[in-house]
């Protein structure tokens, strides 16, 4: 029985995560980490009963300590001692953002299999989390489409890598965009998503963060790997063989399906998912990206394929300017454009180690915050 232990329990994919293990009774749950959400964690806690927790509010870890006489933590740290426990066997990184990277190497760095959904750890930090390659399963829907694709297949026989993008929820908006609400922006017409992926859905620099992660689990440059917007999201990728045959990967618009197969890897189970039924889905689409309307995807190509801080401070300055948007602080076309101003103020080339990745992104995020602070 695999001891699971799960980063981010309590958000989208955590949540999904559970429900997928209630359905496979050969996994035990070892432990749940949270943000904030402790009503959630303690529902959780009282289901799978792990044997250690941990959420950021001392006060909250105290009483689910008392109240279920097992370890909960506060302090951050803990999270890579629960990673690299001795009977932790798997781990699943669901958290969001850079906070992502730290514990997910040291998980590594244990030997640790690790099914990965938080994209941010592979682009401030893929030179790093590669060296262990072996080890990781992706969870997002795109690249677990591609995994499947890749099994049993020479990188040298694939010359293209196609991400699809549903376009998000201003896909065939006509108005202003430096108007829309957050309430606009979050509402995502394919994927249930938590506020921060939903955000960077509707800019596209999810699709960026994909590109920038792609690059790192497969090994294509970037000028081979491509996007095209797919509003029906039935087409989670698409591989093109040096033939210029393509192969596709279908599949119902379900994240349980990625996480599932990351939890059973190498083996592939019955799914409780409704599987697709092409007959119902009846025509699929494909359309080019509109880059001058949606510049967050261009940015995210620009700085992976430069390197160094840029990638770094690419996704601190996006987290800093999501966070502020979701505040009601800046407007939605602003996301970008405190992206763009940040990143060109940072180097690109030269492989960076953890200590300098740690140090550029606290950089990025104060000069993100004071440049949306002379906007403001």
């Amino acid at each position: 029985m695999p001891n699971v232990v799960i980063l981010g329990s309590t958000g989208s994919i955590g949540t999904q995560t559970l429900d997928v293990i209630r359905t496979l009774p050969d996994i035990k749950v070892l432990a749940l980490a949270a943000g904030t959400n402790h009503k959630l964690l303690r529902e959780q806690m009282a289901e799978f009963r792990p044997e250690m927790a941990s959420i950021l509010v001392p006060e909250q870890a105290e009483a689910l300590a008392s109240e279920f006489s097992v370890p909960v933590y506060s302090d951050p740290r803990a999270l890579e001692d629960m990673v690299t426990d001795p009977r932790c066997d798997l781990v699943v990184v669901a958290v969001v953002g850079a906070a992502g990277l730290k514990p997910t190497l040291a998980a590594l760095k244990a030997g640790k299999r690790v099914a990965l959904a938080n994209k941010e750890t592979l682009v401030v930090g893929g030179h790093l989390v590669m060296q262990y390659r072996e080890q990781i399963v992706p969870i997002d829907s795109e690249h677990s489409a591609l995994w499947q694709l890749f099994l049993g297949r020479p990188r040298e026989d694939v010359s293209e890598i196609i991400l699809t993008a549903s376009g998000g929820p201003f896909r065939t908006y006509q108005g202003d965009l430096a108007t829309v609400t957050v309430e606009q922006a979050l509402a995502h017409p394919r994927w249930n998503m938590g506020g921060k992926i939903s955000i960077d859905s509707a800019t596209l620099m999810n699709k960026g963060f994909e590109v920038i992660e792609a690059h790192w689990l497969f090994g294509l440059p970037f000028e081979s790997i491509k996007v095209v917007v797919h509003p029906e999201s039935i087409v989670h990728s698409l591989i093109r063989l040096q033939d210029g045959a393509l192969l596709a990967h279908l599949g119902t618009t379900d994240m349980r399906l990625p996480i599932q197969y990351a939890l059973t890897y190498p083996r592939v189970q019955p799914s409780p998912v409704e599987p697709l039924d092409l007959a119902a889905v009846g025509s699929l689409s494909f359309a080019e990206v509109d880059h001058g309307r949606f510049p967050s995807l261009g940015l995210a190509y620009a700085a992976g394929q430069a390197g160094g801080a840029k990638p770094v401070a690419l996704n601190a300055a996006n987290e800093e300017a999501v966070r502020a948007f979701l505040a009601g602080e800046i407007r939605f076309t602003q996301i970008a454009e405190t992206v763009h101003a940040v990143v060109e103020e940072f180097p690109g080339q030269s492989f960076l180690t953890l200590e300098e990745i740690l140090a550029v992104d606290a950089e990025a995020r104060e000069r993100a915050r004071a440049f949306m602070g002379q906007r403001g």
